[in-house]
């Protein structure tokens, strides 16, 4: 349960960041000149996106997920907002396993 709980708090933090870099700092670049903003806001991104990879690699095992489950989730940090969608089924799941440890 802590792989998906992980999980899921990474891909929240990659998500956002994904979304603040390309809706927030790349305007602030592009039409006010603030480049300052696309360093820091993609240097966060990049540390994100990377403990993102190490965290879906390491839940492989922890949430017995196939070849597609991890494309699938590697591909969802590739589309803005795709991490919100898969933290939908990530979010069942630990229900799911919480009940059980319960039960």
């Amino acid at each position: 349960m802590n792989a998906i709980r992980n999980l899921r708090f990474i891909g929240i933090a990659e998500g956002i960041s994904f979304l603040v870099l390309l809706l927030i700092a790349m305007p602030l670049k592009y039409f006010l000149g603030v480049p300052m903003a696309v360093i820091v806001v993609g240097w966060m991104h990049g540390v994100l996106f990377i403990a993102y990879i190490l965290v879906v690699l390491l839940a492989i095992k922890a949430m017995d997920w196939s070849f597609f489950g991890v494309v699938i989730a590697l591909v969802a940090s590739l589309i803005p907002g795709g991490t919100f969608v898969l933290d939908r089924s990530w979010k069942r799941r630990e229900q799911v396993l919480r009940q059980a440890s319960v039960n």
